[in-house]
């Protein structure tokens, strides 16, 4: 469990991430928010770090997840 100010730093940094991600691409938007709270429970908990980690996660995200639009 995190505390308050990492569950607000958690929050931004997949707002940031997912901010040009479809909100009808489901499958991809938990793929980052879980490969970011992967990060922040390895320890990485700056705010770098988790962006990182979203954003290989974003480009790592499987084509199959993803609306063809």
């Amino acid at each position: 469990m995190f505390d308050a100010q990492t569950t607000a730093l958690l929050r931004t940094v997949l707002d940031e991430v997912r901010d040009g991600i479809s909100r009808y691409e489901t499958g991809v938007r938990a793929h980052v928010a879980s490969q970011i709270l992967e990060a922040a429970r390895q320890g990485d908990l700056t705010i770098d770090g988790l962006r990182q980690a979203g954003s290989k996660a974003l480009s790592c995200a499987p084509t199959k997840w993803r609306w063809l639009v």
